[in-house]
């Protein structure tokens, strides 16, 4: 056994037949610590020929599934990053397929069948759900792993019981097991293993030695040959090498990582130079640190050890660097690439040279209009990054909100942000340091209900209130609702009752994006951006002053007609 894993690769796809191409495949081999923390990755995907959008899906499922695993936190194990990444996909593609026009015929929308392996240290990790396959090559014994997810109703009909888009859950089968020196690994969509014979396969790779770009061809080119009338995908890995045996308890202490301790100007941990303390909490230390590799000022964030029993807490610490790898927006906090082992649990990502929201607006306290229309604009473009890939930040408030000295803002700390499809952060409500964070609160947490999309709007509504009026727009009356009937009662307070210059249907366009019922509010983040710099005609129509006030000789010269015509009608019966 050699010190490191190694592995060599063939990969060869080809459309065939058919006038699209709806296969994807991928892999991805990460350097050092990725390799020991992380393992190789691979995976294939086929669309289904019934839909126009499948090609989509595949992709997306493959490169998803590459990028988003390799983001998940080093203390998680294979099977729970992996489970995650796939929920998350999963769950996009539904809803891509429940917004489209074919929202009800599963064969038409974002729908691919999915198989990965991850190869870490020594042991294989498959993951699988349609009718893609993986094999295993080990001396002269050929062994197909993976159980293929199609319901025959006769000999003629068969359709797909399980696969990525499909339905809202995801059910994915799962297995591990350790990799010998030697193994060859053969993923391949239908197209390829209902032509090829298993033989000629054999013979083929065993035939190419290094060269299996080749023998991957030569597989796809024979069944292409045999009449298979589907696109064509293989992948073969070989394992060349396997890491020691003890580096099991390496791997071991990867995915127990103990808390780090307490951090003093100075300190050196894992090549980061801490320079100060930023903020401390019973939750968390925030610290500024110098990396050494790169001389650039960074953030290192540790939780707390007082709370190192709390299973759930630690689970929304690790999901935080997760979800900002998966975002890449210049408007939310960028994490920083972990290029060295790590011997304690903490995050990192870039230093914000700037200060919260929160001081900006003590700072500036009576801002112009242009100024807030830009910051809203800002955050809402941060905000749909999170909406895209199905999640919801659910604690926006102006403290989470960075200005830097460029005067770009930022979206920082990820700890409420719920994945869709996964449910271990399902409400903002459930944090304890709740006091100062419910007056940004929308209405529908109170009452227990899921967040939406317009519930991260409503927060986004107040923080634009706030920054034009210095004050909340229901005071602190929205967390004392517990009912429908309460909500229903609160009054909103018209920012054009405070001491500052705002124009009615801005007023209108805050009232919309706070109004209690998520169903009233803007369901786009766009039409409030929109609406807080053009007049939006429905509000000026109800904004407008009565005639009486706007012109009352022309109001009383039109009554005086209405009169005139009235009476002389009278007098003609």
């Amino acid at each position: 056994m050699a010190s490191q894993l190694s592995v060599s690769v063939g990969q060869y796809s080809d459309m065939g037949r058919k006038e699209a191409q709806q296969d994807f495949h991928g892999l991805y081999l990460p350097r050092e610590p990725q390799l020991s923390s992380k393992g190789i990755a691979i995976a294939i995907a086929d669309g289904i020929s019934s839909s126009a959008v499948s090609h989509i899906a595949s992709e997306f499922a493959v490169t998803s599934f590459l990028e988003d695993y390799y983001c998940t936190s080093e203390a998680w194990s294979v099977k729970k990053s992996v489970q995650r990444v796939l929920t998350a996909t999963n769950s996009w593609l539904h809803t891509q397929s429940q917004q489209s026009p074919h929202r009800y015929d599963k064969d038409k929308g974002y729908v691919c069948t999915f198989s990965a392996l991850v190869l870490k240290s020594t042991t294989a990790h498959i993951f699988h759900t349609g009718d893609t396959r993986i094999y295993r090559l080990r001396d002269k014994t050929w062994e197909q792993l993976t159980r293929d997810h199609r319901l025959w109703v006769s000999e003629t009909e068969n359709y797909l019981s399980r696969a990525l888009g499909i339905h809202s859950n995801l059910e994915i089968d799962y297995q591990a097991f350790e990799v010998e020196q030697g193994d060859i690994f053969v993923l391949s969509t239908d197209g390829v293993h209902e032509y090829a014979p298993v033989q000629f396969i054999i013979d083929a790779i065993r035939a190419a030695g290094d060269g299996l770009d080749n023998a991957a061809k030569t597989i796809t080119t024979h069944a292409y040959a045999q009449g298979s009338g589907d696109n064509l995908t293989l992948q073969i890995l070989r394992v060349d090498a396997l890491p020691y045996k003890d580096a099991d308890e390496v791997y071991q202490e990867l995915t127990q990582l103990p808390f780090a301790p307490m951090l003093e100007a100075r300190m050196v941990m894992d090549g980061y130079k801490i320079i100060r303390e930023i903020h401390a909490s019973h939750r968390s230390h925030v610290y500024l640190a110098l990396d050494g590799e790169t001389n650039t000022q960074v953030i290192i964030k540790t939780p707390s050890i007082d709370l190192r029993g709390d299973a759930a807490y630690l689970e929304r610490f690790l999901m935080e660097e997760w979800i900002a790898k998966r975002i890449n927006s210049p408007h939310v906090l960028k994490p920083c690439s972990q290029t060295r082992k790590r011997s304690y649990l903490y995050i990192v990502t870039e230093y914000i040279d700037g200060q919260t929201l929160a001081q900006w607006m003590i700072d500036k306290p009576k801002p112009d209009i242009k100024t807030v229309r830009e910051i809203v604009g800002q955050i809402a473009k941060g905000l749909r990054a999170f909406h895209k890939l199905e999640m919801l930040h659910q604690d926006l408030r102006p403290n989470n909100i960075m200005i830097d000295s460029t005067g770009t803002v930022k979206i920082i700390d990820f700890g409420s942000t719920k994945v869709a499809g996964i449910l271990e952060i399902s409400s903002p409500l459930e944090q304890t340091n709740l006091l100062g964070t419910a007056q940004y609160t929308a209405p529908e947490y109170f009452l227990g209900e899921a967040g939406s999309a317009p519930s991260d709007l409503f927060s986004l509504g107040v923080i634009a209130y706030q920054m034009l009026t210095g004050k909340l727009p229901y005071g602190a009356q929205v967390a004392r609702t517990k009912t429908k009937a309460e909500q229903r009662k609160l009054e909103y307070n018209s920012a054009r009752d405070t001491d500052r210059s705002i124009l009615a249907w801005i007023d209108e366009a805050l009232h919309k994006a706070v109004h209690p019922n998520p169903q009233l509010r803007y369901q786009e983040l766009s039409e409030f951006v929109f609406d807080l710099s053009h007049p939006n005609k429905a509000f000026l129509a109800r904004t407008r002053p009565p005639l009486l006030e706007r012109n009352p000789v022309v109001f009383w010269k039109v009554v005086c007609i209405i009169l005139t015509i009235v009476i002389a009608m009278l007098l003609h019966k």
